[in-house]
């Protein structure tokens, strides 16, 4: 394992200053270079690798003299942009927000799920309640209202949390599939993605997802549209409810970035249900993206800023997990870990467990 953030506090005095004000000001950075980027002006530097002056830049994206210096000028302090003489150019740190899919997804779901949100943190971390969420509506958890969420938030929560698993779905299908399973258990399955994917590479798999109500509604119309519900069954529950148990029979139970929705408590509960249910011979996969089993410090970073999310907006009291808390976790439970596979897909780890 990598460790991260070893270097900090190793800033002058005036470089320690100076990250402080990028800080202070970072909300404004980021609106900026969301405008940047949705407004069309680091397309039009993109396509112009001569670089363009204020007016040429004007004439390519309909915005006025001022507005533009106004976004200029605070993208050359962050790097975003660099001016030679009178011509702008856009940078790497540009070409990213641009280009880059992991800091699109990144940036729309810090704009249209967690900005307005995490106005409410401090509430939040007081009262351990999701106080951001009612920017959306009156919900307990975010989870129920994924379905209910306006269509720009909906759309950035999906493409933020697919973009983290979906790259890790092929390798860890393949790694599941060693286990020679006949049934699996799905749990927390959301739009039924790794289901469909896993039923698709092996059509002797029957699967079941286990999931909220209204969570179920979302995969049912997916296994639909592809003809698979023969073969993908749909089990509504609450992990949470203290009458709920696992259903039994199954060789594989499969989750997915799921326990990172839950608290140390929680956790235990839910791993401890999931051993109830589990002969000796079955295997409970857990993939959870650990920020300090990670390849690279920025995968880190971003998995870490992702805890006051949960915090301000899902629930108020889970988060992203580093690998050792977790583990203990998992030793309260009662499980056995059998083996570790790390980097899988983009940032994921995944835990094979045995009761």
């Amino acid at each position: 394992m990598e460790q991260f953030f070893d270097n900090n506090d190793t800033a002058t005095a005036l470089e320690a200053q100076y990250n402080a004000q990028k800080i202070a000001f970072a909300p404004i950075v980021f609106q900026v270079a969301r405008s940047m980027r949705d407004l069309g002006v680091l397309q039009a530097l993109y396509e112009h690798k001569e670089g363009l002056d204020l007016g040429a830049l004007q004439e390519k994206t309909s915005l006025s003299a001022y507005g533009l210096l106004t976004l200029l000028e605070t993208s050359l302090s962050a790097d975003i942009v660099k001016q030679t003489k009178e011509r702008y150019f856009l940078t790497k740190t540009g070409y990213f927000l641009l280009k880059d899919p992991m800091t699109i997804a990144n940036m729309d779901y810090n704009h249209h799920v967690n900005y307005k949100g995490l106005f409410h943190l401090d509430e939040a971390i007081q009262t351990r309640k999701p106080e951001g969420l009612k920017e959306f509506g009156s919900w307990e958890t975010i989870y129920p209202a994924l379905s209910s969420l306006p269509k720009k938030a909906k759309e950035s929560w999906f493409a933020f949390d697919h973009l983290y698993s979906d790259s890790a779905f092929p390798k860890a299908i393949q790694h599941l599939l060693t286990l020679n399973p006949k049934r699996v258990l799905d749990v927390g399955g959301n739009t039924g993605k790794f289901s469909i994917s896993l039923t698709q590479e092996n059509p002797a798999l029957h699967v079941s997802i286990l999931d909220l109500p209204e969570q179920l509604a979302l995969a049912k119309e997916q296994i639909a549209a592809r003809g698979l519900q023969e073969r993908i069954s749909l089990v509504a529950g609450n992990v949470l409810d203290p009458d709920f148990a696992f259903p039994k029979g199954y060789d594989v139970l499969w989750m997915s970035q799921f326990l990172d929705c839950f608290s140390e408590e929680q956790i235990v509960e839910i791993l401890s249900k999931a051993k109830h249910s589990m002969d000796k011979t079955a295997t409970l996969c857990v993939m959870e993206p650990f920020w300090d089993r990670q390849r690279f410090e920025a995968s880190a970073f971003c998995i870490i800023n992702t805890s006051p999310y949960f915090t301000a907006m899902a629930n108020g009291y889970s988060k992203m997990y580093h690998s050792e808390d977790f583990l203990r976790l998992v030793r309260k439970a009662g499980l056995d870990v059998v083996e570790i596979l790390d980097h899988v897909g983009i940032c994921q780890t995944i835990l094979m467990l045995r009761a």
